[in-house]
């Protein structure tokens, strides 16, 4: 499959030279030449992860790349018929409507001349996540184990959990945008009131669903409150804190992109509405590419913390 995903790129950069773009405004393309140099790099270094498992050599070299283009292999020949269709109806055929629809050499262009704008962007969409995310999942994990150990506690926690816990924390935006004195520290508010609910709801979860006989047996040897709290209850109410981090951690992206195309300056959000009101909507897609990549690893890293922590049940959880 290796070998045919690369004749497949190979297909694609032929399309992309010989057959000639459609003319569609007044605007000459632009990056043309780098987006054919594109796709022949893609299928030359498919080719040659191909050829180079059979040569014992190159074999030993490439080994660790090899695996996953060959587990790989059925998406890369369907990325590139996906790319062969792109082009066909946008730059060669101009089916679908400019600027709405941009052929590749657009989003190559994108790339190529916004990229500092979209890398600053990017890095204060992690910071002001980081933030958020870390605040809620903090706030929710200590409100979790507060309630599910302390009766009294959970007295008057748990009324303002369920009143307060399901309303979007979108809907809160014009309150904190009065209280909170700056639009960073409002979103970082809301972001971490959107990770706090279920990380609260499932810590909560984990710490009810503890074996009564472990609490028994560890105050037969003599433990202690604290102990019990942090040797027994946290260590086996784990696995659900990681479900409620999970959940949060992806409520915290859709309140992250609406906070940011509310009020900052600077952001994936920002960067779209900014797009979108340019009619830049390659930098748009470009953007989206970003965030779906940057938000797939940011789960695949808490998910390999959670089979790290939780070796026993590795792989329980796909992702």
């Amino acid at each position: 499959m290796g070998l045919l995903a690369a004749v497949a790129w190979g297909a694609v950069a032929a399309l992309m030279i010989v057959w000639p773009d459609k003319s569609v405004g007044f605007a000459r393309p632009r990056y043309i030449a780098q987006t054919h140099g594109l796709a022949v790099g893609i299928a030359a270094i498919l080719l040659l992860l191909a050829l180079g498992e059979r040569l014992p050599l190159l074999r030993f070299i490439i080994a660790p790349v090899t695996r996953y283009v060959r587990s790989g292999g059925q998406w890369f020949f369907a990325l590139a018929l996906f790319v062969a269709l792109w082009e066909i109806s946008t730059a060669k055929l101009a089916w679908l409507p400019a600027p709405f629809f941009a052929p590749p050499h657009a989003l190559v262009e994108a790339y190529a001349t916004d990229w500092l704008r979209l890398g600053d962007s990017l890095l204060h969409s992690l910071r002001l996540l980081f933030f958020g995310f870390l605040f809620g999942s903090l706030s929710g994990f200590l409100t979790g184990v507060a309630i599910g150990c302390s009766k009294s506690l959970g007295y008057w926690l748990h009324p303002i959990l369920r009143f307060l816990g399901p309303v979007p924390s979108t809907a809160l935006l014009p309150l904190t945008l009065y209280f909170f004195p700056s639009s960073f520290s409002a979103a970082i508010f809301l972001i971490a009131l959107a990770t706090w609910f279920p990380v609260t709801v499932l810590t909560w979860s984990g710490v009810a669903s503890v074996d009564k006989n472990y609490f028994d047996v560890a105050r037969t040897l003599g433990a202690k409150p604290l102990f019990l709290i942090t040797r027994v209850v946290i260590p086996a109410a784990l696995p659900h804190v990681f479900v409620g981090l999970f959940m949060g951690l992806g409520a915290s992206f859709s309140v992250l992109v609406a906070a940011e195309m509310m009020g900052v300056k600077s952001g994936l959000g920002w960067y779209l509405q900014w797009a979108q009101g340019w009619a830049a909507y390659s930098n748009m897609y470009g953007a989206l590419i970003v965030m779906a990549l940057l938000f797939s690893s940011l789960i695949t890293v808490l998910f390999a913390v959670r089979d790290r922590l939780l070796a026993w049940q590795s792989g329980a959880v796909k992702w």
